[in-house]
């Protein structure tokens, strides 16, 4: 299976989350990448596949279960490191500038996640999605500071027009201890 797209449906109620995974893995050629309750009592709901078939999973699950459909979202052509991020610590050869976006929302993390890798030459490092945050989400990123700052820009600048972002940061040098399993 391709897995150059994700798509991910956030709702207000539990069981009508865990229908549409349901819906969308009957329904289309994608592959389950998280589904899960979320803080304040959400739940989310991220495949992948192709473009096409993720479309039309997220279309489905949203038109079938018509309940309490927060946010959704289809990214084509996610940047490599993007499901890596998502799936747990994406591994880094070298920590340069480090940058870090706090927002609101796990759609809005996504979304300028992949748009800062897409905007410079950096690797996502993490993605942490809701889980003992209150609902919101963060990104961090590695790079040469003006690769990272770049990065950072453009996915401030997603999240700032739906005025979602909390706060961000590009640290030049940062210790390597900020990324240990420590923290």
């Amino acid at each position: 299976m391709k897995l150059n797209s994700v798509g991910l449906l956030e709702v207000s109620s539990i069981a009508a989350g865990m229908h549409a995974s349901d819906i969308m893995l009957k329904t289309s050629d994608v592959e389950l990448l998280l589904s899960r309750t979320i803080c304040s009592g959400k739940y989310m709901s991220l495949i992948a596949g192709d473009v096409a078939a993720v479309r039309s999973a997220i279309e489905t699950a949203a038109e079938t279960i018509g309940f309490g459909v927060i946010d959704q979202f289809v990214i084509p052509n996610v940047h490599r490191s993007l499901i890596p991020a998502i799936s747990g610590h994406h591994q880094v050869e070298e920590l340069a500038a480090l940058g870090i976006v706090e927002t609101f929302s796990v759609a809005s993390a996504i979304e300028a996640a992949d748009a800062s890798a897409k905007a410079a030459r950096v690797e996502l490092i993490e993605l942490r999605l809701a889980m003992a945050l209150g609902g919101k989400a963060f990104y961090t990123l590695t790079g040469e500071v003006a690769a990272v700052k770049a990065a950072v820009d453009a996915g401030v600048a997603l999240v700032q027009e739906r005025g979602l972002l909390v706060n961000h940061v590009v640290i030049p040098r940062p210790r390597k201890e900020l990324l240990s399993e420590k923290v």
